[in-house]
Order: C-alpha cells, then structure tokens, then sequence
C-alpha cells in the first residue's frame, strides 16, 4: 500500500497498527470535524506515540486526506460488485444504488469524512486530493450511459456528461442524507420519518426518479 499522503514507515508497520491509526482518526474527524480533532488525541487512542505518529504523517492535514483517500478507494473497491457492463441500465442503476446504500451503512464515518470535504473552508484541503477517485465514478457513469445509449435503452436526447453528473450527484446526496444528521432530517421532511428509515423504499424511490430522467420506467 502506498499514499503521497503518509510515509513508507507507515506503509511498512503491522497491519494491525496501521487499522488501529485509521480507525482513531476516522473517528475522531467524523465526530469532531478537521479544526477540532486533537492529533495528540488521535495519536492516544491508535496506541502510538505522537512522535510515531509525525513519523508517519507530516502533518495533521497529512493524515485527514490519507483517511479521505482510503474512504474513496474502498468505496471505488465496492463499486466493483455493480458489474457495470453486466446488465441492463436498470439492473445496472439499481446495484450501484444498493452497493452504495450498503457502503454508507458499513462506513458512515467515511461518509461524513467527505461531506467535510466538500465544504468550501476544506478548499485547501480538497486541492490536494488526487482527482483519480473522482474520475473514476465519471468514467463508470458515462461507461454505463454510453452503453445505454447505444442499446437504445435511454432517451436518444440524452447528454450523457450532463446526465453521469446529476446521477453521481442524486447517489451523493443519498449518501449524506443516510449519515449526517442535518440531511437525514431534510430528508425526514421531504419524505417523512417512516419512508425515510425505509432502505427498500428509497432504493426503488432513487432507482425511480434516475430512470425516468433517462425516459425509461424500472417495470419496463
């Protein structure tokens, strides 16, 4: 494993050290937000010294964009099982909505990780993060509506960068709606605290409304 984001001494520690450094900063910039987490605080409960600690991140800013980067790269590890190029664009939709249900309910630490990323006061901080991951959900959507679109599934009229954006960005939203508190209750307004605790239904609800913006019907 590797990161322009924390040295090879951390790379080449025991799996279990290096499990014990992520799971206490994952947790505690979850709770806490970037400006308040303490990395003296962090470098406590990982069990490590700070000075170990520095050794590993230069920075606490290091060590924020390491947990960010390795929250992407799981979630573009769990979109492998959507098998985009298995499948009709609905069979399609529908899984990369369910891995993404099942991700952020296995990892909403991670989750809130990048809500704090794409405030504007992380702008620094977003700056550095490489554009890979981000790139990566781009290309799976245009990949998924190209092939769509040639199979004459979805509306001939479709733009597909302008359709890939709103897509990734109706999954996003999901996403934040199922881990912070703030979206969760926008979402218990708008659709109301029974369907909102309902996972089947605001799949089948999400997979709905992507579809028929695409002029296809789920039943179709």
């Amino acid at each position: 494993m590797s990161s322009r984001f924390y040295s090879q001494t951390f790379a080449n520690i025991s799996p279990e050290k290096r499990d014990n450094v992520f799971t206490a900063a994952i947790s505690a910039f979850a709770e806490k937000g970037y400006d308040a987490a303490n990395i003296n605080e962090i470098a406590r409960l990982a069990g490590i010294s700070i000075g170990s600690m520095y050794s590993y991140f230069d920075s606490k800013e290091d060590l924020f964009l390491a947990m960010v980067e390795k929250g992407l790269k799981l979630l573009n590890r769990a979109m492998l099982d959507c098998h985009p190029d298995e499948g009709t664009i609905i069979e399609v939709l529908e899984r990369v909505i369910r891995v993404t249900v099942r991700y952020t309910e296995e990892h909403p630490d991670m989750c809130r990780l990048y809500l704090l990323i794409s405030t504007d006061n992380m702008k620094s901080q977003t700056e550095r993060l490489s554009e890979e991951a981000e790139i990566d959900f781009l290309d799976m959507y245009k990949r998924i509506l190209k092939s769509a679109l040639q199979r004459g599934e979805i509306r001939s009229d479709i733009d597909i960068d302008t359709a890939a954006f709103f897509i990734d960005n109706i999954v996003i939203m999901l996403q934040f709606s199922l881990t912070s508190r703030y979206y969760q209750h926008r979402m218990e307004n708008y659709l109301g605290e029974e369907a909102s605790a309902d996972r089947e239904h605001l799949v089948r609800k999400t997979l709905d409304f992507i579809c028929r913006g695409l002029g296809i019907h789920p039943e179709s």
